[in-house]
């Protein structure tokens, strides 16, 4: 045991020893820096003169929206394809209302389950109202839920309730949802899947012979408030609408991060450079909008700050349609990340208010009618399709065209400001310590090391950052070359301390691609560097980064040597990754158009 003790130790001393390990940035200047930039890039809610003219703006803003985030790729088969529906057993009555069981595809291949909450008896047309459910891992069995459901079937409202990917039935490995990017790397939208698990549950709750198309309403907490408004923007059947604890604006996601940056299913690819969630806010003028938040929530979306951003978009919104008392606000003062009955009396009051005058609004006790979960399980084909499955059907055959890779990772031109900090030399090796400003955006940590007058840069990244190799570069400029040790956006010394990854996905979702961004500061520097160079890459990820940066000006970067690279592509679906661990390999369509062979896309 004393060996490798001592071994480790030495490496430490090695370390700490080495001239590349010095530190350049300021701990929390990556940080800041990325705040600054997805932020100042969330694009405003424009003003305009009358009703009409909004209109025409907000019709134009839901339909880019579907088409060009949601709708990509095969998903647009997906919309137009035949599903089914099957109506399953009566779950049982209780007194007032009486529950029934359901099960659809979203697509062929792919089924939910859900459950249909009734009033009993029941004649004529009734509201309809949507529960959508958070990221609670009990799904549609959750009490909560169940108990809101009873309270509005028995005062006469229709309630449908279905499952949510990776959670109840559906919670398993494969509905992770930071697999859902495994679907967009094939160049078809992820997200296409929970905007049309939430549409065709309206879709079956309106097929309900007593429901009312004119009347409906969508609630949901967390996740759910994220689905609500989500839905609700961009299907304007929905007549009302309370999310709770759900959404914020992207700037406010920036600015909170430690709370609010959200899923890859509430930061989309792309959706954010078309349209912030203050601009969703304000699609559902001049329809009923409660934003609802807790004070003491201990998860998210705080009511001390996320709602104001939101309503403070809408309400010019509502001004033009001479509808500010259709939007509102409740602030809820329960302990933690709830639905407790104050929101729901919030949202029964909304109903009321906007579809059933009259309607009690008092949250009745239905503690003794909570069902168990294996009451309420409903049977699901064993083959059911999950996001890591769809990926690799769409995997297959591709790629099956070639697109600009510029274009396809949304590369950059970034112009280098050198700042040199410091100096220092050592047996023989001189190093020079530099930021590389990018655009007065980026800050590049780098260490330029070279013995003597070499003829030959080579351009050193890794995985775990320039430090975990500093022998390595330190045995390269003993060799006679100019090494420039570099960490790039999200490694090393550029490694953003808080919920990392959330903003990798936030910088994608505001239409650029971290890959491209990476690309590109490797790039910079190789163009700063003067002479065509090497970039020796350690670890899969920057790895493919090198190689990215190679494809984009092969002029400027002659070669690319890796360590422990994937082999292609396709490894990334077959190892089943994560956007949350590789947030970077993940580019929207990469798979689409290129391949990843002897170390260079194809």
């Amino acid at each position: 045991m004393r060996i490798p003790l001592l071994a480790s130790l030495a490496a430490i001393a090695l370390a700490q020893d080495s001239l590349v390990t010095r530190p350049i940035l300021d701990p929390k200047q990556a940080l800041l820096e990325v705040q600054v930039y997805t932020a100042s890039r969330v694009p405003l809610v424009p003003s305009f003169n009358s009703a009409a003219e909004w209109e025409s703006y907000a019709n134009k803003l839901r339909q880019r929206v579907l088409d060009e985030v949601v709708f990509r790729g095969e998903a647009a088969k997906w919309r137009d394809a035949n599903t089914k529906v099957e109506m399953l057993d009566e779950l049982g009555k209780g007194d007032g209302y009486r529950v029934r069981k359901f099960r659809y595809e979203v697509i062929p291949g792919l089924w939910t389950g859900g459950l249909i909450y009734e009033p009993f008896p029941l004649s004529g047309k009734v509201p309809v109202t949507l529960h959508v459910n958070g990221h609670e891992r009990t799904g549609i069995s959750t009490p909560y839920i169940q108990w809101r459901c009873m309270n509005l079937a028995k005062k006469g409202v229709l309630a449908v309730n279905f499952e949510w990917f990776g959670m109840g039935q559906l919670n398993t490995p494969g509905f992770h949802h930071y697999k859902m990017p495994q679907i967009d790397l094939t160049g078809t939208a992820g997200i296409a899947l929970f905007f049309l698990e939430h549409r065709r549950a309206l879709d079956i709750a309106l097929a309900h012979p007593n429901a009312d198309p004119k009347r409906v309403a969508v609630t949901g907490l967390s996740g759910g408030g994220w689905q609500t408004i989500f839905l609700s923007s961009l299907d304007t059947r929905v007549g009302a609408a309370m999310p709770l604890a759900g959404y914020s604006s992207f700037t406010t996601r920036a600015q909170w991060p430690t709370l609010d940056l959200g899923d890859s299913e509430q930061t989309p690819s792309d959706l954010g450079a078309i349209a912030d969630y203050s601009h969703l806010t304000a699609l559902m003028a001049p329809r009923h909008l409660v934003i609802a938040n807790n004070a003491k929530d201990t998860c998210c979306f705080r009511a001390d700050y996320a709602p104001a951003p939101l309503i403070q978009a809408a309400t010019p919104v509502y001004r033009l349609y001479n509808a500010l008392g259709k939007l509102g606000y409740h602030i809820n003062h329960g302990d933690g990340h709830n639905y407790d009955a104050d929101n729901r009396e919030a949202f029964y009051r909304l109903v009321r208010d906007a579809f059933l005058p009259g309607m009690d609004v008092r949250d009745v006790s239905m503690t003794t009618d909570i069902r168990t979960a294996d009451a309420i399980r409903i049977p699901l084909p064993e083959n059911n399709l999950d996001f890591h499955q769809i990926a690799l059907k769409l995997a297959d055959g591709l790629p099956r065209k070639k697109a600009p890779l510029a274009q396809v990772v949304r590369a950059k031109t970034f112009t280098v400001d050198p700042w040199r900090i410091d100096s220092a030399s050592r047996n023989g090796l001189n190093a020079q310590y530099m930021k590389l400003n990018m655009d007065r955006a980026w800050t590049v940590p780098a260490v330029v090391l070279s013995k003597g007058h070499p003829s030959e840069t080579v351009i050193v990244i890794a995985d775990e950052g320039k430090n975990s190799v500093a022998p390595q570069i330190e045995a390269l400029a003993n060799e006679g070359l100019r090494v420039i040790g570099m960490d790039p956006f999200y490694f090393g010394e550029s490694k953003i301390a808080t919920r990392d990854f959330l903003f990798s996905m936030l910088i994608a979702s505001l239409g650029e691609r971290p890959l491209g961004l990476q690309a590109s500061q490797v790039l910079a520097a190789a163009r700063w560097a003067k002479r065509p160079v090497k970039v020796i890459a350690y670890g899969p990820r920057t790895s493919l980064i090198a190689a990215v940066a190679q494809g984009l000006d092969p002029a400027a970067i002659k070669d690319v040597v890796t360590h422990d690279s994937f082999g292609s592509l396709r490894e990334i679906l077959e190892k089943d990754l994560t956007v949350d661990k590789y947030p970077e390999l993940f580019a929207f369509g990469l798979l689409e158009h290129f391949e990843w062979k002897d170390g260079k896309l194809r």
